[in-house]
């Protein structure tokens, strides 16, 4: 009985040491997260980042109870439907759609069964994305962003209480990544105000250039950047084309500020990308996708980059340095 029983305890330790006794448990703890974005790492890699804090303040770790399979489209569209199917191959738990509507309508048709978290996106329910925003239905769910209208008025007072003899505003915006209904409401808030409204497209990156000359030439005395993945990539292209024009530039996210532009007023998109966290969160420890209400920011901020605005010779009235929720000097 004592050679049995050491026999067995013996056993019973190898099983614990082999390899493969190691490898069970913790595959079977491990979950894996599917991460797709137009994007590339280099300029979006910051807001991976606050989606893989705001996972780790949850307790989920990289390398010991989640992995994230990651792809990244760089700027290139039609990638995105081989790199959504890739991912549903790779048998994730839930796949993160970070982005404009074309991603999440890129991994909405590779699957109907795995969840998907969205963020940013724009009109989910006209998209067909989801049923309703506080029962979205189906399998997915996430942060949302869908511009008020009234908020396009925000961009234009902001302009013209920083000049005051603002008559015409230059509008940048790309062809492939357009909110119509927002843009509408841009021109009915300018033309309140006073102010004509310019428009120049770009589809890819060597028309930036073109394009503020277009404006430039049609007397536009500031510009307003729409916001687009194409321009957020090649942001510092944006902003250093807009410095060499010497135009008053306002924004809807604040890294173009970051990297050198005059103003901006959104929300904060790092908010947007923990928030997914929780959906995340939620979504590996049993909720369905369609029983999560979608999320929609609240807050707004204003962010001055004085820096700039000295170069430009721009005095910011004093009010609309209170108001800011961020000044850079």
């Amino acid at each position: 009985m004592n050679l049995r029983r050491a026999f067995l305890g013996n056993l019973g330790i190898c099983l614990l040491l082999s390899p493969f006794a190691i490898k069970a448990p913790y595959a079977a703890t491990v979950a894996r997260i599917g991460y797709l974005s137009v994007s590339s790492a280099s300029a979006s890699g910051h807001l991976r980042k606050a989606f893989t804090e705001g996972l780790r303040g949850l307790g989920w770790t990289e390398g010991q109870n989640i992995v994230i399979e990651e792809r990244w489209a760089e700027g290139n569209y039609t990638r995105l439907a081989d790199q959504a199917v890739e991912l549903v191959k790779l048998n994730v738990d839930v796949i993160v759609a970070a982005g404009p509507n074309p991603v999440i309508r890129a991994v909405k048709q590779a699957t109907s069964v795995v969840p998907i978290v969205m963020i940013v996106g724009g009109d989910p329910i006209g998209q067909g994305f989801i049923s309703s925003i506080q029962h979205p239905g189906g399998n997915i769910t996430g942060m949302t962003w869908d511009p008020d209208p009234r908020i396009a008025e925000k961009y234009f007072e902001f302009l013209k209480e920083m000049i005051p003899r603002l008559r015409r505003v230059g509008a940048i915006v790309d062809r492939a990544d357009s909110n119509m209904v927002y843009r509408k409401a841009a021109m009915q808030a300018a033309s309140k105000l006073g102010l004509t409204i310019q428009e120049a497209e770009i589809g890819i990156p060597d028309e930036i250039e073109k394009a503020f000359a277009t404006i430039t030439g049609g007397g536009a005395q500031a510009v307003l950047v729409w916001g687009s993945t194409l321009f957020y990539l090649h942001r510092r292209q944006f902003v250093a084309t807009v410095a060499k024009y010497r135009l008053p530039d306002i924004h809807i996210a604040r890294e173009f500020v970051e990297a050198g532009g005059l103003t901006s007023y959104g929300v904060r998109l790092r908010d947007l990308y923990r928030g997914a966290a929780n959906y995340v969160d939620k979504i590996l420890k049993g909720a369905k996708p369609g029983d999560l209400p979608v999320g929609q920011p609240t807050k707004f901020e204003l962010v001055i980059n004085l820096k700039t605005a000295k170069t430009l010779g721009l005095t910011i009235p004093p009010s609309l340095l209170l108001r800011a929720d961020q000044v850079i000097e």
